[in-house]
């Protein structure tokens, strides 16, 4: 890899991301100045470039305390501020969910969500909506000691009533750890902060890197945000254990219930062996510390059931120093730039996939329209041509009878418009009916129903019934929808297929859609709620707490499902309509203009030569247009085949940004 690492690597991404945005944006303007866009179009290509502008990369730390994660997040990250940005100590130093992204407009800032903020159903989704509900610190970005003491903050911890800690959610009577944290007084140390978010504009931040840094196992299976949102929608997760205390009962709980084989749609998830500086012994020969060290990696493997190539041995602590001080051997020691290489390799390709997935399958699309467009026309004015060369030199009868012929195929064209309206009207029906499956005012109305069930539940059985209820009410909600959407698509394939063939129109079959992806995101959820509550045959006033407290971010996270779902269902039946729609229009208009022509050269036959030249100088631009959407075309395609690998790998490798 020639040496590139994570940071490296992320912003040759951001610039293929950016080179990319630049020449979709050519293709937008060009297709403006040619008349080859509608405002479907237009919307569709906003929404690709905006995609692309606001596209994140998050990356969440997860582990118990003490295992050394902002460690490893100054490491990896911020080592060129030349000393910790994050606080890292012996004990626990991020005592609540911590998020560091940038927000353009925003002024730097460290945003706390006090921990009184879990007296209510709301999640910290909702949260965010409302800055008023945050302690706002400013940063002083300039100065490292001001942003390392605002950081500080996360580490704040103060003591409650038990029955207010439990109020909370964070109160357990029926574990013995929470029991043993309580004092004489019945008081018990809870964090201060429920969430924290750190807005500053670090330069990887900037291009659009997430990091998560979570507290340990008490927090992740208290926190629903944590649970259902933050940790599966990262795109990697680095699960972080300490080699001083080996692989505990909890980490082990961390692993199965949040982090392992099945959570995160297969995403990365590396496994960190941090603090190997404790095997490093001056009695010891090299060979001897570097097997103690495969030997713990090997148990840590067969611990969590995974391969041990996916364990990294790291000492973060040391490869910090090491970056500090420009100590290379030291970083080789520290093993740090190997984590480095497989998560830049693992995670960035990955990201990059989704990305191209995206834009190639919008774009393609959105080409295709055009060049069937732009087919279109350059085959009207070869009839056009065709027609007037034939009238040269002949008689008025002959060029009544070419009126007549062109007069019938567009009355017989426009005949056949009716059946387009009445399809039109069909769709406009189908429309409403997909809507009222996914409508939102329905939805929020079951929301309230099921959060008045759970909270008047008297049994256990209430409460599971009533999410169980809930579930299943969206699954048939989405199904029918489904139904629908493959209703629509039927009857806009069998239109497709009788214009193309009749009138000669230019139609790829239309755009494959479905909820797949929306029922998908309900069964994940679904899933992560039974495997939190499912097997309780009996719920404590403790689960009763967190059952209302994960149902409103259940809530909101299919809510964002269906709103997407909304969103995604209105664009695919409006780029389904409007390229059949352009090209009855434009069918129409090439119809109006032959008639035209053909009559004005019947009444002047003069005309005939100077209209031919015209048609000929407009076959040539058109054939102009054609090759330069077809190059704009392989550009796209060439900048969506660039490979983060490949771009880095090899003599004289790099990433030509000026594509």
């Amino acid at each position: 890899m020639n040496g590139v690492n994570l940071v490296e690597r992320f912003q040759l991404y951001s610039s293929w991301r950016f080179a990319l945005g630049q020449t979709i944006a050519r293709y937008r303007d060009w297709t403006a100045e040619t008349g080859l866009s509608d405002a479907q179009g237009v919307a569709r290509v906003e929404r690709v470039l905006s995609r692309l502008a606001d596209d994140k990369l998050s990356i969440a730390f997860v582990a118990e305390f003490s295992r050394g994660k902002s460690e490893l997040i100054n490491a990896i990250f911020f080592a060129d501020y030349g000393r910790r940005i994050l606080p890292s100590s012996v004990g626990r130093t991020t005592m609540c969910p911590t998020e560091l992204l940038y927000e353009q407009g925003q002024a730097s800032e460290l945003r706390l969500l006090p921990i009184e903020s879990r007296g209510g159903a709301a999640g910290v989704a909702e949260f965010k909506q409302y800055r008023d509900e945050w302690v706002i610190h400013p940063l002083d970005t300039s100065s490292g000691d001001a942003m390392l003491a605002a950081f500080k903050h996360v580490s704040q911890v103060k003591r409650v009533p038990v029955a207010l800690a439990q109020s909370y959610g964070l109160f357990d009577a029926n574990d013995p750890d929470h029991r043993a944290g309580v004092d004489a007084q019945g008081n018990i140390e809870i964090p201060a902060w429920r969430h924290a978010v750190i807005n500053f504009p670090h330069p990887l931040l900037e291009q659009g890197l997430v990091i998560l840094d979570t507290p340990g196992l008490n927090a992740i299976g208290s926190e629903p945000e944590l649970t259902l949102n933050l940790i599966p929608s990262a795109h990697a997760v680095l699960f972080v254990l300490a080699a001083d205390t080996g692989v505990t009962k909890s980490d082990i709980q961390i692993w199965r219930d949040h982090i392992g084989i099945g959570e995160g749609n297969g995403r990365a998830r590396l496994v960190v062996l941090n603090k190997i500086d404790s095997q490093w012994d001056d009695l010891k020969s090299e060979a001897e510390i570097d097997a103690e060290i495969a030997r713990q990696a090997a148990n840590v493997a067969r611990s969590l059931g995974v391969p041990a190539t996916q364990i990294f041995p790291i000492s973060a602590q040391k490869g910090l120093v090491a970056k500090v001080h420009g100590d290379a051997k030291l970083l080789a020691k520290s093993r740090l730039l190997q984590l480095e290489e497989a998560l830049s390799l693992d995670l960035i390709p990955a990201k990059q996939e989704i990305v191209r997935e995206f834009v190639s399958a919008e774009m393609h699309e959105l080409i295709r329209a055009a060049q069937a467009l732009t087919a279109a026309r350059a085959n009207s004015i070869r009839e056009q041509l065709g027609e007037l060369e034939e009238l040269s030199g002949k008689n008025e009868g002959v060029m009544q009878n070419m009126l007549e012929r062109v007069a019938a195929e567009k009355q017989a064209f426009e005949k056949n418009l009716l059946q387009f309206s009445a399809t039109r009207n069909i769709m406009v029906e189908q429309t409403n009916a997909l809507f009222q499956h996914l409508g939102m005012d329905a939805y929020r109305e079951e929301v309230r129903k099921t959060h008045q069930a759970i909270q008047s539940a008297v049994f256990s059985k209430g409460v599971l019934d009533a999410m169980r209820g809930f579930f299943s009410l969206n699954r048939d909600l989405l199904g029918r929808a489904d139904a629908v959407v493959a209703d629509i698509a039927t009857m806009m394939g069998s239109m497709y297929k009788k214009f193309s063939g009749e009138f000669g129109l230019r139609l790829a079959a239309p755009a494959p859609y479905s909820m797949l992806r929306y029922m998908k995101e309900l069964e994940r959820v679904e899933a992560s709620f039974k495997k939190r509550f499912g097997a309780l045959s009996m719920i404590t006033s403790y689960e009763r707490t967190l059952t209302r407290q994960f149902f409103s971010v259940i809530a909101g996270r299919i809510q964002q499902a269906f709103e997407i779902a909304n969103r995604d269902a209105e664009g695919w039946i409006k780029a389904v309509m409007s390229p059949l729609e352009a090209q009855v229009k434009e069918r129409q208009q090439q119809l109006r203009r032959r008639l035209d022509s053909v009559r004005r050269i019947h009444l002047a036959t003069d005309t005939l030569d100077s209209r031919v030249d015209e048609l000929r100088e407009a076959e040539q631009s058109m054939m102009r247009q054609v090759l330069f959407l077809d190059g704009l075309r392989q550009e796209i395609d060439l900048m969506l085949a660039q490979d983060m690998t490949a771009t880095l790998d090899g003599p004289g490798a790099g990433f030509d940004v000026s594509l």
